[in-house]
């Protein structure tokens, strides 16, 4: 594609995002660009997911009792993605002192998360969302990969939280805050 069709492509998306603010069409469920956003306040969306662990498949469920800080993102071994792994596993220990696990998800398979967990010495589980199924269900899919949002659940199951547009570098620290606020 051009960069002509590609700015001219951006421009009309953007006119029509604000003519739908202006229609009044923001009252309408939380949409960010990946799909509509699960509300905050309510039950977080279910999923079973294969995981990299060793322990077969994970459940949401599993984690009742506990926060979940679920973060979405595109590719193992990415530049951007390995930053935002790199900097949850240098606060693990933070994240455990609140009661929180922090699990990622993407497309990738399981041989590509344990290749990428070794490489990076992450000690928290990745999930393998092969159909982006839970991808979807997160509204947080694009063209056949997660988009990098981040979603806090509370210890009843509850969608606290969430991160679009998310960047890597100083992320964790931006979850931990927001984690703290919610727990005092």
């Amino acid at each position: 594609m051009t960069s002509k069709k590609i700015s001219w492509q951006k421009t009309i998306i953007a006119l029509l995002l604000t003519l739908g603010l202006w229609l009044g069409l923001a009252d309408l469920p939380t949409y960010a660009l990946g799909g509509t956003q699960p509300e905050l306040g309510q039950p977080a969306p279910l999923f079973t997911l294969p995981s990299n662990t060793g322990e077969g498949e994970i459940n949401l469920a599993d984690y009742r009792g506990q926060w979940v800080v679920l973060y979405f993102y595109p590719q193992d071994f990415t530049p951007g993605c390995t930053l935002e792994a790199q900097r949850f596993q240098r606060d693990l220990t933070k994240y455990q002192a609140l009661n929180a696990q922090v699990i990622g998800v993407s497309v990738d398979d399981l041989d590509s998360h344990e290749a990428f967990c070794d490489a990076e010495g992450l000690k928290f589980p990745l999930l393998a969302d092969s159909d982006g199924a839970v991808i979807k269900a997160y509204g947080s899919w694009l063209s056949g990969m997660a988009l990098r949002h981040t979603y806090v659940i509370d210890p009843d199951g509850i969608l606290r939280a969430r991160f679009l547009g998310v960047r890597p570098a100083t992320h964790s620290e931006e979850v931990l805050v927001r984690l703290e606020e919610l727990q005092a």
